[in-house]
């Protein structure tokens, strides 16, 4: 990361939050490079959890690219998230979604196409700046689907459709693999795709993930977590086209039952 970098833990987080539409219910991480600043947030339910038993989860993570100087945000091409060693995915038993059903769809015929095999819903901002024409936002949808587990990686497809004047299909690629790093178990790497011919870049997401499904005569979840030690901890870092890289860590409390 670059010398400039720095963690901002200002008393006005929840304020700032608010603007950024980045939820309060705990003060988000904020990550300054200038130009650059990273907001970033999650959520966790319940926060009661066993001790020693996986449990399901149900986890929110949501975040903000800015541009301190107003200019238009540069594109990420990837983000990495490291989350507790004490969570997991379960994915086995659960319907698969391929690439190939989601490619120049619409929200709706994604849903369509994939629904037995969605995990999470959400929504995102991307910033369009075409050249020698003003920036705008355009909204859409997130859907996110499980793609399969294969020789230990799980994969995750995140659907997007930026309607007019962009309309085009963002399919965004997370591969999850186990890690042993310090209190960290799991690491997700989220591939982002060109947007508009490179004109495109996230700015803001929010995604929720929660899954419950039957396998086996037996009822299943998505996320699976215990709480040994009264926290679930996580780390995202964001690259951007140019290799820059920011990133934040998250702590969240939970309560050990059991």
């Amino acid at each position: 990361m670059g010398k400039r970098l720095s963690y901002v833990f200002v008393s006005a987080l929840a304020l700032v939050g608010a603007i950024a539409g980045i939820a309060t219910a705990y003060k988000p991480t904020i990550v300054i490079d200038p130009p650059l600043e990273v907001i970033l947030n999650g959520d966790i339910s319940p926060t009661k959890l066993p001790k020693s038993k996986l449990a399901p989860l149900r986890f929110k993570t949501e975040g903000a690219i800015n541009r301190l100087d107003a200019q238009h945000v540069q594109p990420a091409k990837e983000v990495i998230v490291e989350t507790d060693k004490n969570g997991t995915i379960n994915a086995k038993g659960l319907p698969v979604c391929k690439v190939s059903k989601l490619v120049a769809t619409t929200t709706a015929a994604a849903l369509k196409a994939c629904k037995p095999a969605l995990v999470g819903e959400g929504k995102t901002d991307v910033e369009v700046e075409f050249a020698e024409s003003p920036k705008f936002i355009a909204k859409s949808k997130l859907l996110a689907f499980n793609a399969g587990v294969k020789g230990g990686v799980t994969t995750i497809l995140i659907h997007a459709f930026l309607k007019s004047p962009v309309s085009a299909a963002v399919i965004t690629t997370v591969k999850v693999t186990k890690v042993h790093n310090g209190p960290y178990g799991t690491r997700g790497v989220a591939t982002i795709p060109v947007i508009a011919g490179g004109a495109g870049s996230a700015k803001e997401f929010e995604l929720e993930f929660f899954r419950m499904f039957t396998y086996k005569g037996k009822p299943q979840s998505y996320l699976l977590a215990k709480c040994p030690s009264g926290k679930l901890q996580a780390h995202a870092e964001l690259v951007f086209s140019d290799g820059h890289k920011l990133g934040g860590a998250l702590s969240r409390p939970c309560t050990p039952t059991g």
